[in-house]
């Protein structure tokens, strides 16, 4: 991972609202927030999310998708008017410079006022998909299992205020094994097969998120 620090490009926040026709709602249309917004537990002041038994809760208290990747949305996706600004993935937080195969499970950063705890990746569903209005071969979800340009998950450890603008420093980095590229791999793309040791050790590592600890333990079963 770079030494340097990043820049927070964009911190966005939303609330649920109507997504598709038959009353499915979603908050993934997130918007800019401007100036300083206190992130807490929870995570940010004024961001809610739809789907509190998938999304949300402390394990997943901020989203951030690499702005990096964008390059490569485009070229699949044609350019889409999404992918002219951070947001199309619903990412509370973005960055250039912080990327899967370099980030793991536990590095902890200084967000602002805020310190923060990376958990696990994104596991992609349908809502990426019908944002986009792709399927099939142009399937964004399976790109994102293929690939494992999946994004990350924080928990917060200090609140505090955040910005866009903000720097976001590595103060502690998680075990070097651990790449978030590696566990969603294993856990997301199908790799447990291969690494069965690696599944259980999973299992019982702190620093990753509970639901994902639950899923190594059973793929070690």
């Amino acid at each position: 991972m770079s030494s340097q620090a990043v820049r927070v490009l964009a911190l966005l926040t939303g609330k649920p609202r109507p997504f598709r026709e038959d009353g499915t709602m979603s908050a993934i249309a997130r918007q800019p927030a401007t100036g300083p917004v206190m992130l807490g537990e929870l995570g940010f002041e004024g961001d809610q999310v739809a789907d509190p038994v998938h999304h949300g809760g402390p394990d997943m208290a901020i989203h951030h998708y690499p702005f990096d990747h964008y390059a490569y949305w485009q070229q699949k996706l044609d350019s889409h008017k999404l992918l002219q600004k951070p947001g199309a993935f619903g990412e509370n937080i973005s960055t250039r410079g912080l990327v899967e195969s370099e980030m793991r499970i536990g590095d902890r950063f200084r967000l602002g006022q805020a310190l923060v705890e990376l958990t696990k990746g994104r596991q992609p569903c349908w809502k990426l998909d019908h944002r986009f209005g792709v399927s099939g071969k142009q399937s964004v979800m399976a790109e994102i299992v293929r690939t494992a340009r999946c994004g990350f998950y924080y928990r917060v450890l200090e609140p505090g205020l955040v910005q866009a603008g903000d720097v976001m420093r590595l103060v502690e980095p998680g075990p070097s094994a651990w790449t978030v590229d590696r566990v969603f791999r294993l856990l997301v793309g199908g790799q447990y097969k291969a690494e069965p040791e690696a599944v259980r050790k999973l299992a019982d590592l702190p620093q990753l998120a509970a639901d994902w600890r639950k899923r190594a333990a059973a793929l070690a079963d």
